[in-house]
């Protein structure tokens, strides 16, 4: 083991040596803007690449859970294998990712802001690995969110590896979110405005070039492993007269969205409190079984029940249930088709709550689906009027993920490349608007968002963005002469003198703060020779109000120096002075970002 160690270890140093004399050599034949073109791509195949895996993987458990079981009650199975899927996502989580994955898109937008964009290396794998248990196990969630963050690690871990500073490091994490949208959905316009619209805050032009290069070239990749398309929409077009009615769809696929946001954090609070997490999966798992058992198209991503809408096989929503014997009803079907819209929300939640892995990007367009489906098809029994519900069902997965994620240009183009449905660009604009507008209206945060806005730990504004992204230790000054606790005044005066600072830290033996020396603070008595001799350092010196450690992010610096009406604050690493950070250096390197944020030279 300890041989094994060593190998790993010095196949680690070798690399980074060859990765600096790569860098070495790029910097002197390859300019930056080409460089980043050619990473982009980079970056855009990986992802595809992760994404055929990951569908492969689902597709293959799916396949042997749906064709290997011959046996008469088989279909009872399906009881217990969500429960299954969720239990070995536990297991490895615990065993091999030390209880920690963190799940979800959050953590990604987390990560952009507090964390350097710098996402752990297991997530290149991880999410791969636990999202295909729970979901090929029947697990009530999507594939979308675990690719964005795989997307995101490959982006983030690539940019990290090849030095690249935060603001192209964030750009290539995107464009690695944006290449996994595409290539699992096979839209590359959609993942562009995914990553635009939830995951970079801030836009500026130059990230668009990544974000598009990342984004085709995984799109490529999947085409070539999975030409087909996910859905297939037949429509001529759609008519002036049914415009009211989308407008009223908008409205609906509105508040089903706040519905959604809201319902989905409450249930996933019960499953919060940390400990028995087996015994948590366990009784999560049947639950979802129950749900499962009672209303089938709960089962899985449900992309096969929006499918056999969109064909008109209404009857075969109530395929394996106990109702079948009322499928030939068409009110029935309608009610049933409503209960699973109201309860998709916990049986997601209750997949993520209870351990699994997943997220809420598919599930929002299942529910939209079967809600497009139920608004049209009621109307039409009822003798209102007859519309195309093709068109209601597709209008009404753009209503549902515009109002959930608070994304309309996502939610309008996906819906136009996985469906076909380029001629329903204006209803899905105005059902995805007004969705748009109404879930706005009552939750102001996305489900991605809202977690992070209750916790303080989302920032809304652009100068808290960029602060936020400066930490201590990219502006830390370390060019002050120390002074010991004994050191004379008279030895302070000359140091003075020749250094040009009016600031001093004065350290112990071990390199630790015992305090500071402020010019300002002393003027009266440095140039009093008569206590040249006598007065030490130790009598002079006064505490700081603080100590920031040298991970801080200039944020709270800041605010702290504001606090405190201070211009310098001392920094520590690990007990061990670093130095001292000044308000001026954090002014000159915030005009430095905000210019690299606006595009300027």
């Amino acid at each position: 083991m300890t041989g094994l160690r060593n190998y790993i270890r010095h196949t680690n140093q070798y690399i980074s040596a060859e990765i600096e004399k790569f860098l070495i050599w790029r910097k002197q034949h390859i300019s930056d803007r080409t460089f980043i073109i050619i990473v982009s791509i980079i970056i855009g195949i990986a992802s595809g690449l992760a994404a055929a895996v990951l569908k492969s993987f689902v597709g293959y458990i799916d396949h042997f859970l749906n064709r290997g079981f011959q046996w008469e009650y088989r279909d009872y199975l399906f009881f217990i294998f969500p429960a299954v899927g969720i239990l070995l996502t536990v297991l490895y989580v615990q065993r091999l990712q030390g209880g920690k994955l963190g799940r979800g898109i959050s953590n990604i937008l987390y990560t952009i802001v507090r964390k350097n964009s710098n996402v752990e290396k297991d997530k290149v794998y991880s999410h791969i690995i636990t999202s295909g248990l729970t979901i090929g196990f029947g697990g009530s969630a999507g594939l979308e969110a675990p690719i964005v963050t795989t997307g995101s690690a490959i982006g983030s871990n690539i940019a990290r590896k090849l030095k690249f500073d935060y603001q192209d490091k964030t750009a290539l994490l995107a464009a690695g979110a944006a290449g996994g949208i595409s290539a699992i959905f096979n839209s590359p316009i959609a993942g562009v405005l995914f990553a635009v619209e939830v995951l970079l805050r801030e836009f500026s032009i130059p990230v668009i070039i990544p974000l598009l290069i990342a984004s085709a070239s995984a799109s490529i990749v999947s085409r070539i492993l999975y030409s087909e398309q996910l859905f297939y929409l037949i429509t001529s077009d759609w008519k002036m007269e049914a415009l009211p009615w989308y407008v009223l769809l908008g409205i609906i696929a509105g508040l089903l969205s706040v519905y959604v946001i809201r319902m989905s954090l409450r249930v996933e609070k019960m499953f919060m409190p940390k400990g028995r997490v087996y015994l948590k999966a366990i009784a999560g798992g049947l639950i979802l079984g129950t749900f499962i058992f009672f209303l089938p198209p709960l089962y899985g991503e449900g992309y096969s029940t929006v499918e056999s809408l969109l064909k008109n096989h209404y009857r075969e929503l109530s395929d394996r249930s106990l109702y079948t014997e009322f499928r030939n009803n068409a009110w029935f079907n309608l009610v049933f088709a409503a209960v699973i819209v109201l309860v998709k929300v916990f049986a997601t939640s209750v997949t993520v709550g209870a351990g699994g892995n997943g997220g809420i990007f598919a599930p929002s367009l299942f529910m939209g689906a079967l809600t497009g489906y139920v608004f049209s098809h009621s109307l039409k029994l009822a003798g209102i009027t007859d519309l195309n519900e093709a068109n209601f069902i597709v209008a009404g997965m753009a209503g549902a993920l515009s109002g959930i994620l608070h994304a309309p240009l996502t939610a309008i183009f996906l819906i136009a490349e996985i469906t076909g449905g380029y001629l329903l660009f204006v209803p899905l604009m105005i059902v995805s608007a007004g969705s748009y507008f109404i879930s706005r209206y009552f939750e102001p945060w996305s489900i991605y968002t809202k977690q992070l806005a209750g916790k303080g730990r989302l920032l809304a504004d652009k100068d808290k963005y960029i602060l936020s992204s400066i930490t201590v230790r990219d502006i830390l000054e370390k060019d002050f002469m120390p002074l010991s606790p004994e050191n004379k005044l008279g030895e302070l005066v000359e140091k003075f003198s020749s250094s040009g600072k009016n600031i001093f830290p004065v350290l112990s033996p071990d390199g630790k703060l015992e305090g500071v020396i402020v010019a300002d603070n002393i003027r009266a008595v440095l140039f009093n020779q008569n206590l040249y001799a006598e007065t030490t350092v130790r009598d002079l010196m006064t505490q700081p109000p603080t100590i920031l450690d040298i991970h801080s992010t200039m944020l709270a610096a800041m605010k702290k120096m504001d606090d405190e009406d201070v211009w310098y604050l001392p920094v520590s690493q690990n007990g061990i002075f670093a130095g001292f950070v000044s308000k001026s250096s954090l002014f000159t390197l915030y005009r430095k970002a905000l210019k690299k944020e606006r595009g300027e030279v």
